[in-house]
């Protein structure tokens, strides 16, 4: 199983950046499909963006679209979320989060993702 533990969170004033890093334990980082997932206080969970295994396909939520950048470097066993244009609706633990299951496909979907972080907690001050 793989261990994830996120980093790089904080307070930023809106339209101000953050980059967020996930560090992946173990040798296989490279064969997962990789996500940033958030969840603010009484909303449902929201897949930010994917990247799969060899970093060249990304999806992104309609809400995020153009603002955040998904990457990864495998040598480094990391992914990374760079957050530009913070905006108010963005306020959320984000967490990093492994799809064991699929290959080929980069999921959308929260449930298709295997191995979560802790989060890191990022709040934007109008």
């Amino acid at each position: 199983q793989v261990q994830l533990v996120e980093s790089g969170g904080g307070l930023v004033q809106a339209g101000g950046s953050l980059r967020l890093s996930c560090a992946a334990s173990g040798r296989t980082f490279s064969s997962y499909v990789m996500g940033w997932v958030r969840q603010a206080p009484g909303k449902e969970r929201e897949l930010v963006a994917g990247i799969s295994r060899n970093g060249r396909s990304t999806n992104y939520a309609d809400s995020v679209q153009g603002r955040l950048t998904i990457s990864r470097d495998n040598a480094k066993n990391t992914v990374y979320l760079q957050m530009n244009s913070l905006e108010a609706e963005d306020p959320a633990v984000y967490s990093c989060a492994a799809d064991l299951g699929h290959l080929w496909v980069v999921s959308s979907t929260p449930r298709d993702y295997d191995a979560w972080g802790q989060g890191t907690q990022v709040t934007v001050s109008s």
